[in-house]
């Protein structure tokens, strides 16, 4: 492998994409494992080879910087100049503004997978607890055919969308996977994922409902 040698001074965060990726299936692997554990943390640790061997849970240093380029030519990991303190507000408190943003239409809400939502944005209530249940009911029809999206159709999206004659989404449901807690957004139109808010929106869920574990010292 070649050499190469760490920024000092920069702290590690996952780009949305990263923390997309981190929560979109209930499979894991080596870079999703890495990519929770960064969202597990109560602040975004330095970019040191410590920090990254403990965040991997891997010893060889080598393995570690090649995890760390696997992550970054994906664009899952990004540098940033200070650190970033994950979010302390009450959940219920800052869902709604995390979700309006990252939805184009500002037509968004988060459900549980016992089909109640959470929080939404721009729907009325009973819009919402009908789309709620209703991603429920998808999660469901999910599980009893994923044999067949997986195995034979080799589509491994969990996600569902109601499309228009020409294939564009009208409104999507996207699980996210917690842990063993199983959550959806449903959007109506394009979905912004690719948001700074979409990455709090994770950090928050993962910090309020996975399992917490030592922060590495920064």
């Amino acid at each position: 492998m070649e050499k190469f040698n760490l920024i000092d001074g920069l702290y590690l965060y996952p780009t949305p994409a990263g923390a997309y990726y981190a929560i979109s299936s209930p499979e894991t692997d080596k870079p999703r494992r890495f990519l929770i554990r960064l969202l597990q943390q109560a602040r975004t640790p330095e970019l040191t080879i410590e920090q990254l061997q403990k965040l991997m849970e891997i010893e060889d240093e080598d393995k570690a910087l090649q995890l760390l380029l696997y992550c970054q030519k994906l664009g899952w990991v990004q540098g940033v100049d200070a650190p970033l303190q994950a979010p302390s507000t009450a959940l219920e408190d800052i869902l709604p503004e995390l979700l309006g943003k990252i939805s184009e239409s500002g037509k968004v809400l988060l459900a549980d997978d016992q089909g109640f939502y959470l929080a939404c944005s721009g729907f009325a209530h009973e819009v919402a607890e009908e789309l709620s249940a209703l991603s429920a009911e998808l999660a469901t029809v999910h599980k009893r055919r994923s044999g067949l999206l997986i195995n034979n159709m080799g589509i491994s999206s969990h996600a569902w969308a109601i499309v228009d004659p020409f294939g564009n989404s009208q409104i999507g449901f996207w699980p996210m996977f917690v842990g063993k807690h199983r959550f959806v957004l449903a959007i109506t139109g394009v979905p912004h994922f690719n948001q700074a808010e979409f990455v709090t929106l994770a950090w928050a869920l993962i910090t309020r409902y996975l399992t917490k574990v030592a922060d590495v010292p920064s």
